[in-house]
């Protein structure tokens, strides 16, 4: 029942942490070029969305400077700034998203449009006419978004290796998977390489929340030794990993 109900909080934790504002952010990165351009800062518009985010209290970095400690080891610290761009005759239309390290939009703002024939004029007005409904939002920052926050150190103590749950099945590593580092956490993958595992990091060391293609569940330490545990069909799987970080 503890092991069901640590699945049951780590996996809202999880939801919840997609559920973000913009207030849980202070850093803001954004690209030097935007995808709908061939060129570098085209038309002045990487620069001028910097400083008008800037201009909202938050602090900006082009994602190819040199970036903070704080940054550089953590991307899920700072939003990524993104504009899409949709085509008409006439009329320049952009609009201004936000996205998490997740990719998970933040923040999506109302099209900003412009009519002026000179494209440096209309891109700029445009984009200027898309941070309306962005400024018109609150800010004010609450401190960083925090990956299963709920979850407390106490309730991860987990049993023995020789004293797993009452009808547990255990099963025997199948070979070496690799982790390779991500914003949230690692990925595991097996030596084709194929993608095995997604962990996502938690406030408890050397346990995290899993994500496989079938199954979700936690993959922790215990005595030395790497555990995927999940449940299928209500019968708890405990799978011992052999991984190299």
């Amino acid at each position: 029942m503890k092991r069901y109900l640590l699945l049951l909080l780590l996996f809202t934790a999880l939801s919840g942490y997609t559920q973000n504002t913009i207030n849980n952010y202070k850093y803001i990165l954004v690209p030097e070029q935007f995808s709908f351009f061939k060129e570098v800062n085209k038309y002045g518009l990487n620069n001028l969305t910097r400083k008008l985010l800037e201009e909202k209290g938050f602090t900006v970095y082009f994602d190819n400077e040199n970036l903070p400690v704080e940054i550089a080891t953590n991307k899920c610290k700072a939003m990524t700034a993104d504009l899409t761009e949709k085509k008409g005759m006439f009329t320049t239309r952009l609009t201004l998203i936000l996205k998490d390290c997740q990719g998970n939009v933040v923040f999506k703002g109302e099209e900003g449009k412009s009519k002026e024939k000179d494209f440096t004029a209309a891109y700029q007005e445009a984009l200027q006419n898309a941070f309306i409904s962005f400024n018109e939002l609150p800010y004010a920052f609450s401190g960083d978004v925090q990956m299963a926050e709920s979850v407390k150190a106490p309730e991860v103590v987990a049993a023995p290796a020789n004293q797993q749950a009452a009808g547990a099945e255990t099963t025997e590593p199948s070979g070496t998977l690799y982790a390779q580092v991500t914003t949230t956490g690692f990925q595991l993958v097996d030596t084709t390489p194929k993608k095995m595992l997604t962990l996502f990091k938690t406030s408890v060391e050397n346990c995290f929340i899993a994500e496989g293609s079938q199954h979700k569940g936690m993959v922790l330490k215990k005595d030395g030794k790497w555990f995927f545990e999940y449940y299928n069909n209500d019968k708890l799987i405990i799978e011992e990993l052999l991984i190299k970080f």
